[in-house]
């Protein structure tokens, strides 16, 4: 049964390219779209894993890369980039408050070339980030899209927060990230359903990257019905965690990386940058 999932997922990936699985225009090699929103539908997806893997692979290409980290109850981000974390009140919450201020001092810049983080601190009081609204959120994405080159968004699952809600209306391209669970297919159609009840359109979430991926039994044809499709499927890999213990990106730093999650991986880029 393994086998037959495997085959599953490779027959979706390989009946379109990145291009056609995006859904947007091109011109030539250029980037017309460069805010690209990961939201999970499951527990257990590991986005930090996978932005900070992603956003390294991206910067090593020539792009200045920016991760944002919306999870402001609990950013975590910065640990995954094995960099400190912000003071209170700095990094994020200066952007949203402060129209004035300069991006620059707010930015954490990591040990990688060409690669940069903007998060709240895990300091700040929960109940700070309540007052804002959509609208500041789109002005923080916005002040981004001007600095840098492609901005990947750590975006939380939860629908009644402004940073959930505000991301999702205004990145270019978004991305379901998902695991082999019951709950899979219900989590992202309940997001949908409610996004859409809100008058944004959730359209430009049609695509999901599984990750974890353990080849159980599971009901990947129920994706069709919902319009949606697969862009890549990264294998749970023992070494994602110990490298992210000590500090350190398995893309970059592991001697041995998985050829299947080095591939996959790699769509995900490739659809990104429109070169597929």
């Amino acid at each position: 049964m393994a086998g037959k999932t495997i085959n599953r997922i490779g027959g979706i990936l390989e009946k379109t390219s990145p291009k056609d699985l995006l859904n947007i225009d091109v011109q030539g090699s250029q980037l017309l779209y460069s805010i690209f929103g990961f939201l999970p539908a499951t527990d257990c997806t590991d986005n930090v894993i996978l932005l900070s893997n992603l956003g390294y692979v991206l910067s090593q290409k020539g792009y200045n890369v920016c991760l944002l980290d919306l999870k402001v109850f609990h950013p975590n981000l910065y640990l995954y980039l094995d960099i400190p974390h912000n003071p209170k009140g700095k990094g994020l919450m200066t952007i949203l408050k402060d129209d004035k201020a300069d991006l620059r001092e707010e930015l954490n810049k990591t040990k990688y070339d060409n690669l940069y983080l903007l998060s709240a601190s895990p300091q700040d009081l929960i109940e700070e980030y309540f007052d804002f609204s959509i609208e500041n959120v789109a002005y923080v994405i916005e002040t981004l899209k001007k600095k840098f080159d492609i901005v990947l968004i750590d975006i939380p699952n939860n629908p009644p927060l402004e940073f959930c809600l505000g991301a999702i209306k205004h990145c270019h391209v978004g991305f379901f990230t998902a695991t082999e669970r019951i709950d899979a297919l219900s989590g992202v159609t309940r997001m949908l359903d409610f996004v859409e009840s809100l008058g944004i359109s959730a359209s430009k979430f049609i695509n999901i990257i599984f990750t974890n991926l353990q080849y159980v039994k599971f009901d990947f044809n129920s994706l069709e019905k919902l319009k949606l499709r697969i862009l890549a499927g990264l294998p749970m890999i023992k070494g994602l965690i110990s490298d992210a213990l000590d500090g350190k990106l398995y893309i970059r730093d592991n001697p041995i990386v998985n050829n299947t999650y080095k591939k996959e991986l790699g769509k995900i880029a490739d659809a990104i940058l429109l070169h597929g």
